[in-house]
């Protein structure tokens, strides 16, 4: 057995450490591309950043038909006032749940009265602009000949994709003026982009983050129509975390660049995730806004309304793949990143950037990359020999070496031999006479031959 140990042994080793070298290959982690962390927060955030429309339609009916100016003004209007905004949000349940600030969507949750009454402030400003005189003087003559006839609320959401979905409020903390400011929405979708919740306990003075969201200020006529789906992110640092409102509201300031329209997008941290909602700016100086003074409600603030609507802020499948695949792309494995941005198509269409992220994995993919894993099944047909020949070695040194002993023979017990008839003594007198007994010839005989035998000694 030794001497085999000696062959069997280091065979077997060797074995061994292919296995174990292909087991750490196939599972070796590709090269992270050298991009900057902003990029790449900007590239996972941003399909799950969203626009929110919420507006209230007060249509009008005027009772002087005496007074043409004004129904040609309202005729121009379409007898019509809009009162309502837009905002932004963040995906944070790939089945359509949404949070931003209660002040962006405030415009449906007001009643039908306040809605009335703030539409015809707006409408009476537009007259006595056009008449040139006072509001009052307008207020008093409108107030008189004019009347709602239907408020008709729309809230809608409109994803970087494209689609334009219905809104739904499902928890609302009223506007920082008056509460927290905080409201989750509900839209109709699966498999959606999602941003994950932080913990704003966590938080630091200076602590690097991204405002995200679509600031109006960004809207130009100059640009396409399509470039009203792309949000900006914005940089900065965390200026205080002990700030509160009049009603004892905690609020983050920052000093990231924002302006209307980013209201209710993401306040996002250097691990990708949310740790607030921007809300409001600092005050005007010289009626201009000044940079740099951008409050948020901090992201635990945020789940307690997240925890009222029953929503559970988990990581989808679209943003695993996603995020594979990107990480794949900036590392050059183009063929593979390829591959999980197909997967995501599969599974949600209308994905923001996968159609132009599968183009340029298509045009750069002959410069691929190749992983360990691309020969993952020949390295377990190799282990699978490999662990074979282990065994058989084990078997043949330690089973092979003992060699089978003869057992002992037992020896046949031998045949008797035939008595040998007794040695007769010298002294004893034989029958010499051959008569059938010793007599006295007998011993006549004997004396007679030993005489004889004596004397031819004596002669010799």
């Amino acid at each position: 057995m030794k001497k085999r140990a000696f062959f069997t042994i280091p065979i077997s080793l060797l074995l061994i450490a292919v296995i174990i070298a292909s087991f750490f290959l196939i599972n070796i982690q590709p090269e992270q591309g050298k991009i900057a962390k902003a990029q790449k927060l900007a590239e996972f955030t941003k399909p799950a950043v969203v626009r929110i429309v919420d507006y209230a339609v007060v249509s009008w009916q005027f009772n002087n038909p005496d007074d043409p100016e004004v129904i040609a003004i309202l005729e121009q209007l379409n007898n019509q006032s809009v009162v309502g905004g837009s905002g932004s949000g963040a995906i944070i349940s790939s089945d359509g749940y949404i949070v931003t600030n209660a002040h962006v969507v405030e415009a449906t949750q007001k009643k039908d009265e306040d809605i009335a009454n703030e539409a015809f402030e707006q409408l009476v400003s537009t007259v006595a602009d056009y008449f040139k005189v006072d509001y009052k003087t307008a207020y008093n003559y409108m107030v008189s000949y004019t009347q709602y006839t239907e408020i008709k609320k729309v809230l809608k959401v409109v994803l970087p994709g494209g689609d334009v979905l219905d809104g739904e409020v499902k928890s609302y903390g009223a506007p920082i003026n008056e509460g927290k400011d905080v409201a989750v929405l509900k839209i109709e979708g699966k498999n959606l982009p999602t941003i994950p919740l932080g913990n704003s306990d966590d938080i630091q003075n200076q602590d690097n983050i991204w405002v995200s969201g679509y600031p109006a200020a960004a809207d130009s006529d100059v640009l396409s129509t399509d470039s009203s789906l792309v949000s900006s992110m914005n940089a900065g640092q965390i200026s205080a975390t002990s700030k509160k409102t009049d009603q004892g509201s905690p609020v983050i300031q920052i000093n990231a660049a924002a302006t209307h329209g980013n209201s209710g997008g993401p306040v996002i941290n250097e691990k990708g995730q949310i740790i607030g909602l921007l809300t409001f700016r600092g005050d005007t100086v010289n009626g201009q806004e000044v940079q740099g003074f951008n409050f948020a409600v901090p992201v635990n603030t945020v789940k307690e309304f997240v925890n009222q609507a029953g929503v559970r802020n988990t990581k989808s499948e679209t943003d695993k793949l996603y995020q594979e695949g990107l990480n794949l792309y900036w590392g050059g494995y183009y063929k593979h990143a390829l591959e999980k941005f197909e997967a995501v198509q599969r599974i949600y269409p209308n994905h923001s950037e996968i159609k132009q992220y599968i183009a340029n994995a298509e045009k750069k993919i002959d410069s691929s990359k190749t992983l360990w894993s691309d020969y993952a099944t020949t390295f377990y047909i190799v282990d699978g020999v490999a662990g074979l020949l282990v065994l058989i070695l084990i078997v043949f040194t330690f089973a092979g070496g003992n060699s089978q002993k003869s057992a002992p023979s037992i020896a046949a017990p031998a045949a008797p031999s035939a008595p040998t008839p007794p040695a007769v003594p010298e002294n004893t007198i034989q029958d010499l006479n051959n008569d059938g007994k010793i007599d006295v010839q007998d011993i006549l005989i004997a004396l007679q031959e030993h005489q004889k035998k004596q004397q031819q000694k004596d002669e010799e």
